[in-house]
């Protein structure tokens, strides 16, 4: 029997599994889930792969349950290294930034571990904070910020760590660190410059005064751009500053206009909060119309299939055909939309 001819022999029992557990809701992404675990086992899949993906999807299910009640809070994820002193000028740094984004409405999620991650979690409040832990034989537990009232999930793996960390914040934060805080800089900027991920505001933030991301900066300059390994411009979507007022400020301002985007087909859907005028349009051709790989940029209604999926159909929207080659440039069309007067 053929694996297609046992799925369909097993569908009837997989419908019925579902309606006795009472799904009733996105039932075909459910059921392709088990029948890959099905799969799994009837291709003698090893034991350690086994342990990896049972593992793997119970984490990714507690950190999707521990972030559902917060769906519609705006997140920053602050990253850091977990050595930093509570005496070092970058704790405070931390505290104060995650304290100022919390008082605009903002939760900070952080790795819940000490150093930076304590600071940020600290300066958010144990109401404002969540905490994606690591379990690891040499560091400490969840900081007592974070684990005092239970916001916070355990992970066994960095990459299930890494993608809650990422996936449900709308920006990010990193201070100076080692390999740990690196990585999870650098995946931020390969996702933004592959277009993997949707634009999302960065900021290095440094100590007053700090050298720490001017170094990296200037080996960006010196080293990859002139290898041609990136753009010239692969860094201008990242802001690099040692004032915690510009960093909230590129946070947030980040958001004052632009919404949200989505791809239907070829076309690029651009959602604002506020519609620009005919004026404002025409001056957005003129700047950004290169951008266009053919037409030009133009104000529409809600898409045929924005409006089947009922995605932000209220909201005023730019189109264009963008050129691939041209993503990077979305951050400084996104820039203008903020800034257009229109926006208020």
């Amino acid at each position: 029997m053929t694996d297609a001819a046992l799925h369909d022999d097993l569908r009837p029992r997989l419908t019925a599994l579902l309606d006795e557990a009472g799904i009733r809701g996105e039932r075909g992404l459910i059921t392709r889930l088990l029948q890959t675990s099905l799969e799994l086992g009837e291709e003698n899949t090893d034991r350690l792969d086994l342990k990896i993906a049972s593992a793997a999807l119970r984490e990714m299910h507690e950190a999707f349950r521990l972030f559902r009640p917060f769906h519609h809070v705006p997140k920053v994820t602050v990253f850091g290294s977990a050595r930093t002193r509570q005496d070092d000028p970058l704790y405070v740094r931390a505290r104060d930034v995650a304290a100022a984004l919390a008082g605009d409405g903002w939760m900070v999620v952080t790795g819940a571990g000490p150093g930076i991650m304590q600071a940020a979690a600290e300066g958010a409040g144990s109401k404002m904070s969540l905490g994606v832990s690591i379990r690891l034989p040499f560091e400490e537990k969840a900081n007592t910020i974070v684990a005092q009232d239970a916001q916070v999930v355990s992970m066994k793996y960095f990459f299930t760590r890494k993608l809650m960390l990422i996936k449900e914040s709308s920006g990010f934060i990193c201070l100076p660190g080692g390999f740990g805080t690196m990585d999870e800089m650098f995946e931020l900027l390969t996702l933004q410059q592959t277009g993997k991920a949707e634009p999302t505001p960065i900021v290095l933030l440094d100590a007053k005064g700090g050298t720490f991301w001017g170094g990296l900066k200037s080996f960006v300059d010196d080293h990859l751009v002139p290898a041609g390994v990136i753009a010239a411009d692969d860094l201008d979507r990242v802001l690099i500053t040692d004032s915690v007022e510009a960093a909230v400020a590129h946070i947030t301002g980040f958001w004052r206009n632009y919404d949200s985007l989505r791809w239907v087909g070829d076309r690029l859907v651009l959602r604002l909060v506020h519609a620009p005028t005919d004026a404002e349009v025409e001056d957005l051709n003129r700047q950004f119309g290169h951008m266009c790989a053919e037409g030009r940029i133009e104000v529409t209604g809600a898409l045929p299939a924005e409006v089947s999926d009922g995605d932000a159909v209220e909201l005023p929207r730019l189109v264009l055909n963008l050129e691939q080659r041209s993503v990077g440039s979305l951050f400084r069309l996104i820039d203008a939309l903020n800034a257009l007067p229109s926006a208020g």
